[in-house]
């Protein structure tokens, strides 16, 4: 017997269970992404207008990355609503770049064990990486312009161009810097895509030059000058005075001096950027040639990642929210998901703990303005329990909605169910769970076995099993389009058993 047939008799003109990643899944990206919720939705996206930090932890497979999505989804339309009090997103899901860099900066000795490397991960580094998310996702939207083709995609973070037009000095100032340290883009080379940002915010910067070419005309006359006094030294006898050339490398060392400080005061800077501001890609030498486009006067006193602490991060932060309030963005929410998934972590609990824990710090999670939505795995929060007096001051934890357990009852399961099937169904079609199934199979019964499989992602493996299950004990001539009891029991004690051995 053919699945599709015995869904299409229920009503449903594809199978609504035989996808088990939120990321690729289209049934929930069109549809049950507006209209299925975990019970504890409210408590996790809480109020857009006053960003806070929401902390779950739960097993793979409940649904986190899922909640994520929502999330997401629903702050976009909560900007388009809102266009002068919106939250600018950061999505900080995708960790293997960031600790690519990291590890180029370790060296491989380090880069060979993931516990050694992720021993040396600070605040700091997850700050910087929020920051180069933030900085390049923002640069990238100051650049857009839909009169030439360059467009951005549509994620909440769109910028009116009359806007950007409005930034005073000191605000395009703070955006060139914040580029200068944290813009990762590839589309083009760094200082060409610097000086394009510059163009866009009219960021005049000739005085930043002017003792760069004071060095240069002042060599050309000291030269002049002094040729010129030797070539008239000559005595009766033809004798010239010899030691006038020197005065030329003594008096152009003395007028280059000016651009030679400021040429090492950025160098130095650029040296310390490109050597603690570890999990992005920066070059010494580029990193010096848009520094030196800033009048010395406007870059002094201003804070750059050149050190190993937080204290120019959130100097930095704050300049980056700075922005975001000139630009509409009344707040800043950051998405984190997918914890195990890096390459260094690889899924292990002890791995995961030393790239995490950094980040639970109450200063940051509590930071004005800023909110963090962090789905982690349940293993975490079980060594939360077991972290010193220490740790739990610095985490505050008791402040941050955190949701110990991310879980399902079969009540809940059902309804998510019910709205994959609804998503799948034909026009006209209501397809309840229950009705796939014989009336011996109670609907007390089903609950029960649903809040057994715990997790979405379970839940809809054994319900794509057993509907295959069912099928194949059938033909197209003889067909049979309710699963029976002993089918149900059947594949869920299997299936419960695989379940328990993975």
């Amino acid at each position: 017997m053919n699945t599709q047939s015995f869904l299409e008799h229920h009503g449903i003109i594809r199978n609504p269970f035989a996808e088990e990643d939120a990321q690729t899944d289209p049934v929930f990206k069109q549809h049950c992404i507006r209209n299925a919720y975990h019970p504890a939705w409210d408590k996790v996206y809480g109020d857009p207008t006053e960003p806070a930090t929401a902390i779950i932890f739960g097993p793979k497979g409940s649904g986190k990355t899922a909640m994520r999505l929502q999330v997401d989804q629903h702050l976009i339309q909560f900007n388009e609503q809102n266009p002068e009090d919106r939250v600018y997103i950061i999505r900080y899901d995708d960790f293997n770049p960031f600790l690519d860099h990291f590890c180029e900066r370790l060296g491989k000795r380090a880069a060979r064990k993931p516990e050694k490397a992720l021993d040396a991960w600070r605040l700091w580094d997850h700050m910087d990486a929020i920051l180069c998310l933030g900085v390049t996702e923002l640069v990238d939207q100051v650049l857009a312009d839909p009169a030439a083709g360059r467009k951005t995609r549509v994620d909440g973070n769109q910028i009116d161009p009359s806007r950007i037009d409005k930034l005073d000095r000191n605000d395009a100032r703070d955006l060139l810097l914040l580029a200068a340290c944290y813009d990762q883009s590839t589309t083009s080379t760094f200082t060409g895509r610097f000086e394009q940002l510059r163009k866009r915010l009219h960021f005049q910067n000739w005085t930043a030059s002017i003792d760069f070419w004071f060095a240069s005309i002042w060599t050309v006359l000291v030269v002049v000058v002094i040729g010129w006094m030797f070539y008239n030294s000559a005595d009766e006898e033809g004798v010239r005075t010899w030691n006038l050339l020197w005065l030329i490398p003594i008096l152009a060392f003395l007028g280059k001096l000016p651009y030679l400080i400021r040429w090492t005061k950025c160098q130095l800077a650029a040296m310390g950027i490109h050597r603690h501001m570890r999990v992005g890609k920066r070059e010494t030498g580029a990193v010096r040639k848009v520094l030196l486009q800033f009048p010395a006067k406007e870059l002094e006193s201003q804070p750059v990642p050149r050190y190993d602490r937080t204290d120019d991060r959130y100097e930095l932060l704050r300049k980056f929210q700075g922005l975001l309030a000139q630009l509409g963005f009344g707040g800043m929410i950051v998405l984190m998901d997918r914890v195990d998934e890096p390459h260094m972590t690889g899924g292990k609990p002890e791995l995961m703990r030393r790239f995490v824990w950094p980040m639970l710090d109450n200063k940051l999670l509590k930071h004005p303005g800023l909110g963090f939505k962090m789905m982690l795995p349940e293993e975490l929060h079980r060594d939360t329990e077991r972290e010193t007096r220490e740790f739990h001051e610095r985490a505050r934890l008791d402040k941050q909605n955190v949701i110990p357990s991310f879980q399902w009852t079969g009540e809940s399961l059902y309804d998510v169910t019910r709205s994959r099937m609804m998503a799948c169904a034909a026009e006209g079609r209501t397809p309840q769970p229950k009705d796939l199934f014989e009336d011996d199979v109670s609907y007390d019964k089903m609950l029960a076995a649903f809040e057994s499989l715990r997790v979405p992602r379970h839940l809809f493996r054994f319900l794509y099993r057993v509907v295959s299950e069912h099928c194949n004990q059938f033909t197209d001539t003889d067909p049979q389009y309710q699963i029976s009891r002993s089918t149900f029991e059947t594949s869920l004690a299997v299936y419960t058993r695989e379940m328990d051995r993975s």
